[in-house]
């Protein structure tokens, strides 16, 4: 299926996601919540009239079912899927979401399913950073980018990928001076493959971008010759991963969703499940108490050998693959 991993541990994880034209995501909607349902697949698919988005995960051969009926879709032949393996399962249920954008932009009229930059392969993208008249943008989210990113490259420190728009546009004649292209990446592709979209819009030729994403360059690339430094934020129970796509070593707050480091859950201010250093002087009494009694609620279910949905906060936005 793409990685060897999968032969190794028992759940298969696909990221994936294709910009093309959907007449009826409506339609498309109803269709991969029977098949997805149907083979016990959990995860989440965003779905819109640019195309799908999502990470799915089940056994081996019930994600491989799904993929191929994705790709029955119209425009869906060349879907853009990653895998990868996990001890556990990820997810705790299926959600499949029809929406504005498969990832929000929020600049209208932008077709990445008609022009976009230039596919860079993992092979060739260390030659392309490396040379001097490239600048490198990093169009992840900050709370992504402190925990690794290409070595040199420009990190916007955007709350929400919505912002990247209004930040380029006002670091544009600083990011060009003296360059002659550009060069983004983000986790799975997507984003960069839009944003690459956005840039052409504003007028800029010589755009470049990621061929999947850091994900594959990390799966790609040998670590003697990776130009990346640190891990790779994902959007499901791993948290992060490193060279090769294993296990990293950060856990997540369940509060703010933020990555954390050993030393943050090592912090005084780290309490399981309500809290932690990045997000304590957030937090008000009112959500602190609902925060404690979910991690009761997560604790108690663990007891009983329970899973308990509050663990991942399925609703929040970091839990969603529209960022990949």
């Amino acid at each position: 299926m793409g990685s060897p991993m999968s032969a190794n541990l028992p759940i298969t994880v696909a990221a994936l996601y294709r910009f093309t034209p959907f007449t009826d995501p409506q339609q498309h909607r109803q269709t991969l919540t029977a098949v997805c349902s149907g083979l016990g697949i959990r995860g989440t698919l965003l779905l819109a009239h640019e195309g799908i988005n999502g990470t799915i995960a089940g056994s081996e051969a019930a994600v491989r079912d799904a993929v191929h009926a994705i790709k029955g879709l119209p425009g869906c032949t060349h879907l853009d899927v990653k895998y990868s393996a996990a001890e556990a399962m990820p997810f705790f249920r299926l959600k499949v979401l029809v929406k504005r954008e498969i990832v929000t932009l929020g600049v209208a009229g932008l077709d990445p399913s008609a022009t976009t930059g230039t596919y860079v392969t993992p092979s060739d993208w260390n030659r392309l950073i490396d040379d001097p008249g490239t600048v490198v943008i990093d169009t992840r989210n900050a709370y992504e980018t402190d925990i690794g990113t290409f070595r040199g490259s420009v990190d916007p420190r955007t709350v929400s990928f919505r912002d990247f728009p209004d930040w380029f546009r006002a670091h544009r004649d600083q990011l060009l001076d003296g360059k002659q292209r550009v060069a983004m990446f983000c986790t799975g592709g997507i984003r960069c493959e839009k944003s690459t979209a956005f840039l052409k819009s504003e007028g800029i030729d010589e755009v470049y971008h990621l061929q999947g994403g850091i994900l594959r360059y990390l799966e790609e690339v040998p670590e003697t010759e990776s130009r990346w430094e640190g891990e790779c934020f994902v959007f499901d129970q791993r948290v992060s991963v490193g060279h090769g796509l294993t296990l990293g070593s950060f856990g997540r707050c369940h509060a703010c969703r933020r990555p954390l480091s050993a030393q943050d859950m090592d912090s005084p201010l780290y309490e399981e499940g309500v809290t932690c250093p990045l997000c304590v002087e957030d937090v008000d009494d009112s959500r602190r108490a609902r925060f404690a009694e979910r991690q009761k609620q997560i604790q108690l279910a663990a007891a009983r050998g329970e899973a308990h949905v509050g663990m991942t906060r399925p609703g929040s936005s970091n839990h969603r693959p529209r960022d990949n």
